[in-house]
């Protein structure tokens, strides 16, 4: 592995290609990268590649950043006839690919994950411009593997990635956050009071992920009652898909607790949390790290290689989290936040484990990274 000392001298960047997304767990680190670019070079070109009809094509625009889609998909396992689609799609994928890169003739390809960025990499890596891959969870993803390959740099965030790619190529950044999080100053009272909540009682945030998550959503539309006990208040973002429920209008009859499909100020509703639970995608997690919030982990079955336990797991080992597994989470969810809002003691616990995982200035470790292998390829 190799270690970052943030020294690298500032050799301009001036065009850089950054693809990946689906989910937002790829799409902010992808951002958070191209804004520390940006922040140290104003003058750089940046261009997107993302998946046709994903939420990159919206959410990347909206940040200042151009974007250009392939349509594209990943493979359907239980219908293997439905993969002759998938395959045609990817062979046009690969050609519009290679016609970007030809084009825009940048000086370092990045990879955050997610379907465009296989085809894009390697077509970069055919054309021998450098790449650099970022890594966010502990156990690595079959396209990052297949890439690593080739690529000059390696950014992940947890230990012992050396078992999925070149030990000689890896860098210990971490994973970048989005720096409103961070910026927040408000006191925890200060918060709760912002978001509509009494604060001298305790608040429970429920999050899914950007597209909400169906088994935290059951279980907590279950649970409001006993949820609610002792006077405890829940922020509950339910996603998109689950906000028109019966059990979301429901949750309007109780005092304290307050359903929304989209939280817009992330950052206040951390600041205003006592007790957080997630899923355990490897954004939220740093997210969760960096801030230091005592939380909940619900992973995700529904995602490939079952990364999103394995990311748990590895908080869980350091007694940085508590995890609940998918399949238990209707039996058990009431009866782990009410313990664990109850008891102060293994909150402090919780909190300082979970800090101590944190890596920061993660954007800027990355970046000195991109400068590293264009000074090489110059």
């Amino acid at each position: 592995m190799i270690e970052n000392k943030n020294n690298t001298s500032d050799k301009s960047i001036r065009r850089v290609l950054i693809s990946g997304g689906g989910t937002g767990g790829h799409i902010f680190p992808a951002i958070s990268i191209a804004n520390a670019i940006k922040k140290r070079f104003p003058e750089a070109e940046i261009l997107f590649v993302g998946a046709d009809n994903r939420m990159e094509m919206e959410r990347v625009p909206a940040a200042g950043y151009n974007i250009e889609g392939l349509t594209i998909s990943g493979f359907d396992r239980k219908h293997l006839l439905k993969n002759i689609s998938v395959l045609i799609k990817l062979r046009k994928a690969i050609r519009k690919a290679r016609r970007i890169v030809r084009d825009f003739k940048p000086q370092i390809a990045i990879g955050v994950g997610g379907y465009a960025s296989g085809p894009t990499l390697k077509a970069a890596q055919r054309m021998n411009v450098p790449t650099l891959l970022q890594e966010q969870n502990s156990y690595a993803g079959v396209t990052n593997k297949l890439l690593a390959k080739k690529a000059g740099r390696i950014c992940v965030a947890y230990d012992g990635m050396e078992r999925f790619f070149p030990s000689e190529n890896i860098v210990k950044t971490g994973n970048p956050v989005r720096k409103d999080l961070l910026d927040c100053k408000v006191s925890q009272a200060e918060a709760k009071k912002t978001l509509g909540f009494d604060p001298e009682r305790p608040l429970v945030l429920f999050v899914g992920g950007s597209l909400g998550a169906r088994t935290i959503n059951e279980s907590v539309a279950a649970s409001l009652d006993s949820l609610t006990e002792g006077g405890v208040q829940l922020l509950w973002q339910t996603g998109k898909s689950y906000a028109s429920s019966d059990a979301v209008a429901k949750a309007s009859e109780y005092n304290g607790v307050i359903a929304t499909p989209f939280i817009s100020d992330m950052a206040m509703a951390y600041r205003a949390a006592d007790v957080v639970v997630s899923r355990a995608g490897a954004g939220s997690i740093s997210e969760l790290q960096l801030l230091g919030k005592a939380t909940i982990l619900v992973p995700s079955p529904n995602v490939a290689e079952d990364h999103q336990r394995k990311n748990a797991l590895a908080l869980v080992n350091r007694d940085a989290a508590i995890m609940i597994p998918d399949d238990r989470c209707r039996e058990l969810l009431s009866e782990e936040v009410r313990k664990l809002v109850s008891d102060a003691e293994r909150r402090t616990t919780l909190s300082k484990n979970i800090s101590e995982m944190a890596l920061r200035d993660s954007d800027e470790k990355i970046v000195d990274a991109i400068i590293e292998l264009i000074n090489k390829a110059q």
